[in-house]
């Protein structure tokens, strides 16, 4: 028996998508998160008409706003996990000669995600900070080793240091987003663990960045696999 619920949930997804720009604004957010301002900018949308597409997004269930941890008066807007699994073809990504994760202090969301990426992509990462700690969060360690990844606990650089021409920064906080003189072309605002401190939180970072990377490395395989077969 079909459960018309999941059935209904699905149909809404579809009708917001069939709107171009509300599809257009989707593609966009594939592969990072993005404040209210910037679609705006980006599709020329005056403030009324953004705010009616983002409504309708939100109420099929496609997206999420929340509020930035750094500064509280911008909030930024991501696609529901697992939204739209299976849903259109993989977003067009940046051409990238390595990736680098950045956060504030290089203890925990930046380590993960280059762990992960490492495990997943045969394409080098690395990660840095803002204002590096001294040493990796030891629940950032313990998470990893969980999942069979390894980080180097004392293994924490400064941005400054890490960046080359060539590379393609992904800030993974809000901090680093905001404070970066350049603002990196990737944003995944991703909540900090840190201050919460248990397991719980750890793995809930753990498996928005697992997503993130997922989606990520698929765009910049297929866009290598697509460079490579040009003539």
């Amino acid at each position: 028996m079909i459960e018309l619920s999941h059935v209904e949930e699905r149909a809404a997804a579809h009708a917001a998508l069939g709107d171009p720009i509300r599809l257009a604004m989707v593609d966009d957010l594939l592969l990072g998160d993005r404040s209210p301002g910037e679609l705006g900018q980006t599709f020329g949308l005056s403030s009324n008409l953004l705010a009616h597409h983002l409504k309708v997004l939100q109420e099929a269930g496609l997206i999420i706003r929340a509020r930035s941890e750094a500064d509280r008066r911008r909030s930024y807007v991501r696609l529901r996990p697992g939204a739209l699994a299976r849903l259109g073809p993989a977003p067009a990504a940046p051409a990238a000669e390595r990736v680098v994760f950045v956060c504030t202090h290089n203890s925990a969301r930046s380590q993960l995600a280059a762990a992960l990426w490492q495990h997943r992509s045969d394409l080098p990462a690395t990660s840095a900070g803002t204002e590096p700690a001294s040493r990796v969060h030891p629940r950032a360690v313990a998470t990893a080793r969980r999942h069979r990844l390894r980080l180097d606990p004392r293994a924490t650089a400064h941005v400054g240091d890490i960046v080359r021409a060539g590379d393609l920064v992904v800030a993974v906080c809000d901090d680093a987003y905001e404070r970066l003189p350049a603002r990196p072309p990737l944003h995944w605002s991703v909540p900090d663990p840190v201050p919460a401190g248990t397991d719980d939180a750890f793995e809930r970072a753990y498996a928005d960045l697992s997503g993130r990377v997922d989606r990520l490395a698929t765009a910049l395989t297929d866009a290598t696999s697509s460079t490579k077969g040009t003539p």
